[in-house]
């Protein structure tokens, strides 16, 4: 798959998630076989530019090419210059964040919010794609609520105004992440454009990629939420896609590694006040039905220190491996 001048290693992309998808956790992810990875979402808001948040959340530092910002914001000339300033500094792709739900995004008029203004959206893709000389590439839901699912509008406009590459959540703003992705829709976008359209929701496990990618006949499948606590499903699904088998989930004591290594780089990413504090929501993805999780997340959820949890993680892990060998 391709994006402008770019070939993708493959057609699997992590999605953007604030919060998530920080340095660490895309090398982790394009380690374990995702071909794409882009940025949490940056502001367009200048006087944001200088935070410490922002400023991590745009280091690509050590990451393979292409390095992707994606921004948000619903002013035309704002993006514009957004997307110029991460293209100094670095970005080889911008992407727009057309698909956020969350309310504080929207009751801004960003994010998902646009879609119920196709003129807009028309003025801030032209603006941005005509402030930079690299790819540029969108990210919108099905539509705004169930009553308007205007994506395949959106996706032609997209189209004609040079995005790129189009990634399609397969659910209304109104929806948020409630009831289940509607691929139908998903076709409906792919069917009235040429660019890529990478298809986004509910995509667990291995088979449930391969159905995805027939019934909506995407070019590429887009993981968030499945990849939480599991980068190695972007390793299973290739392996699945290209060879039809399923590969055996990772022992534990590559758990355990994983995790640690994992650990180790959010420590050096955040220091270790942040560090520690950002790593106890990817172990208590990491331990997610492992026998004592619970108990486990609530006592390491109490330490503040990188050397406590590093070895309570540990421990626990050799433990679960000890429990299994037995």
């Amino acid at each position: 798959m391709r994006i402008g001048p770019y070939k993708l290693k493959n057609n699997l992309f992590l999605a953007p998630m604030a919060g998530v998808t920080d340095r660490p956790f895309r090398r982790l992810c394009r380690k374990l076989g995702a071909g794409m990875a882009a940025s949490e979402m940056v502001s367009s808001n200048s006087l944001l530019w200088g935070s410490k948040k922002t400023l991590r959340r745009a280091d690509h530092a050590g990451e393979e090419d292409p390095r992707a910002v994606q921004i948000v914001g619903s002013d035309p000339a704002m993006m514009a210059q957004a997307a110029r300033y991460n293209v100094d500094n670095g970005a080889q792709i911008i992407d727009i964040n057309m698909g956020c739900p969350a309310k504080k995004i929207c009751n801004v008029y960003a994010g998902s919010a646009l879609m119920q203004n196709e003129k807009l959206v028309a003025e801030i893709l032209e603006a941005v794609v005509k402030s930079v000389d690299v790819p540029v590439t969108l990210k919108i839901r099905t539509g705004w609520d169930r009553a308007n699912r205007n994506g395949p509008s959106i996706a032609r406009v997209a189209e004609d105004c040079g995005i790129q590459a189009l990634a399609v959540h397969g659910r209304t703003r109104a929806d948020a992440f409630q009831g289940d992705a509607e691929y139908d829709t998903i076709s409906a976008i792919k069917a009235a454009v040429k660019i890529p359209v990478v298809a986004n929701g509910d995509i667990s496990t291995p088979e449930k990629a391969a159905l995805v990618l027939t019934c909506t006949g995407a070019d590429g499948l887009m993981i968030g939420r499945a990849a939480q606590g599991n980068p190695w499903i972007f390793r299973e699904i290739a392996h699945y896609l290209a060879s039809g088998d399923k590969l055996a989930p990772p022992p534990v004591t590559e758990v355990r590694d994983t995790l640690l290594d994992h650990l180790e780089s959010l420590y050096a990413f955040y220091g270790e006040y942040s560090g520690v504090r950002m790593a106890r929501k990817h172990i208590s993805w990491y331990s997610k039905g492992l026998r004592d999780g619970a108990a486990f997340r609530h006592r390491i959820n109490q330490v503040e220190t990188c050397v406590a949890q590093r070895a309570m993680v540990r421990d626990f892990f050799d433990r679960q491996a000890l429990e299994r060998a037995a």
